[in-house]
């Protein structure tokens, strides 16, 4: 399979409580694998991570949706992120004929980041993106493979880094904008961006930074919807075709909530 700019990529990030419901994650996976093209799959896992951190006594902080990872919350993340939810769910697309493997951003060097500099608030051993390599990704996908993302980077030094999924998902989009028409649709158990959090059908269609700020000064829009939309924005300035925010229950380009600049 030869890759060209022409040939459509979507990048589809799922998390949330999709990833905690055996039915709910099968269903969407059987939609991802019939979703038209070439496609990449990122994926969170930060509520199983907080629950096996209460299971541990560890205690989960979390500041704006991003999780203060100091190193015993690095060691529970990379159990998970890397290992149970990365794994179960490659297994789960093998079942349903999709050829999937999962990395993490140390696998083939695919994803380098910097620690998180201290400045107000210390994140600990998470990590800013400074290079995703575009070219071996379209390489693992020029053999037939779809990738599968585990929201975990490294520093090029034998550290690995707790990374937020959406901006993973983000700048994976971005990096292979270069070689492709990219699609990035985030899923989770929601129908969209609400304009009422109790009312599914309160979808907001259309989300530009004037209304966006709005919906965030009046606490509509907060915790782990804001790095989402903040990472959208920024996917959309430096080159990939859309963005849309939907339910992991359709999948589909033409439902939920479109970011636009």
């Amino acid at each position: 399979m030869t890759v060209n700019q022409s040939q459509i990529l979507t990048i589809v990030k799922v998390g949330g409580a999709v990833l905690e419901d055996e039915a709910s994650l099968s269903s969407f996976l059987d939609r991802f694998v019939a979703f038209p093209g070439l496609k990449i799959l990122v994926h969170g896992g930060g509520r199983a991570a907080t629950k096996l951190s209460e299971k541990l006594n560890v205690e989960s902080k979390m500041v704006e949706g991003r999780r203060i990872t100091d190193a015993t919350a690095l060691d529970i993340v990379t159990m998970v992120y890397g290992g149970l939810v990365n794994k179960k769910t490659v297994a789960a697309l093998q079942a349903k004929g999709c050829n999937a493997a999962g990395f993490t951003g140390a696998d083939m060097n695919l994803i380098t980041a910097q620690k998180r500099p201290v400045q107000q608030i210390d994140y600990g051993f998470v990590g800013d993106i400074s290079k995703v390599n575009y070219e071996a990704l379209a390489s693992i996908l020029s053999l037939g493979i779809t990738p599968v993302i585990a929201p975990l980077t490294h520093n090029g030094n034998g550290q690995l880094l707790n990374t937020n999924a959406d901006t993973m998902a983000s700048a994976i989009a971005v990096a292979m904008a270069n070689i492709f028409s990219v699609s990035l649709i985030y899923c989770f158990e929601k129908p969209g961006v609400l304009s009422n959090p109790d009312d599914d059908k309160s979808v907001i269609s259309v989300l530009k930074p004037e209304s966006y700020q709005s919906f965030k000064d009046n606490g509509i829009i907060h915790s782990g919807m804001i790095p989402k939309i903040d990472n959208s924005f920024v996917a959309l300035q430096k080159g990939v075709k859309q963005v849309i925010i939907t339910s992991a229950s359709s999948l589909d380009i033409n439902t939920g909530t479109k970011i636009m600049l």
